[in-house]
């Protein structure tokens, strides 16, 4: 299916794709690299907006770091375009920012649908090897070019860190250490999580993690495992986005 036209919203600090006919009452955040053209198959008839988050898409850039706070912040801006209770739908690195959405705008946010979405951390960063902060610090004192600083970087980081360009790279340093318990605690809207049982980017045992978590702070929650599925569940499994997505709109809840 060909996916939406782009309009700009936010004085134009964000491009994103409308669906439906009608007033949207669906927000659909798109995960690290992707853009909103992942919900094409998902949003087909609801009435929702899609945007490009900033930094990916024809979206533009952040000009500072920006940890997903921020960028929940810039999404508040689109809120008065929408028609409450508005259901989120989160996915990967949108789920972090749904979440933090959700803490902001109480009374307009009715639920969140959130599939792969790292929202906390198992284990303490790993201190990068001696041999790599000998060559940073040769960096910041001119000893190293920064054309073979960039050359090392790209050797030592993800295949995320290595693409990201600009500031964008320190923001995906800054989000991947970021681990969202006050904001899942505070959360006061019905949650859907739901994973793919072969992700291996964001795996299963996160999910139940945050499951845990938001059943201890008695929060209205369902944890849906789907068979044979990885980690992009909004273009491998749009029907299962979507059956979520629809008993929220009715207001049906469980």
């Amino acid at each position: 299916m060909r996916a939406a036209p782009l309009r700009a919203l936010a004085d134009g600090a964000l491009m994103a794709r409308f669906f439906g006919t009608s007033r949207p009452r669906v927000l659909a955040l798109h995960g690290w690299g992707r853009d909103s053209a992942d919900f094409t198959d998902v949003l087909d008839g609801v009435p929702a907006i899609a945007p490009d988050l900033p930094g990916f898409g024809y979206s533009p850039s952040p000009d500072q770091v920006w940890g997903a706070a921020e960028y929940a912040d810039q999404l508040v801006r689109i809120l008065p375009e929408m028609d409450p209770p508005v259901v989120v739908v989160g996915h990967s690195f949108g789920g972090r920012v749904a979440v933090c959405l959700a803490n902001r705008s109480p009374g307009v946010i009715g639920g969140l649908v959130l599939s792969g979405a790292p929202l906390l951390r198992v284990h303490r960063a790993a201190r990068p090897r001696l041999s790599y902060r000998l060559i940073r610090w040769g960096h910041r004192r001119g000893l190293i070019s920064d054309d073979r600083m960039e050359s090392i970087r790209r050797r030592q980081g993800s295949d995320d860190y290595r693409s990201a360009r600009g500031v964008m790279r320190d923001v995906l340093v800054k989000v991947v250490n970021e681990s969202y318990e006050e904001q899942l605690d505070a959360l006061a809207v019905p949650v859907d999580l739901i994973w793919g049982a072969d992700d291996r980017e964001v795996p299963v045992d996160r999910a139940r993690l945050a499951h845990r978590r938001l059943e201890e702070a008695n929060c209205e929650v369902r944890l849906r495992i789907v068979d044979g599925v990885g980690h992009d569940l909004p273009m491998s499994r749009p029907e299962v986005i979507r059956q979520a997505i629809e008993p929220m709109l009715r207001g049906a809840g469980r």
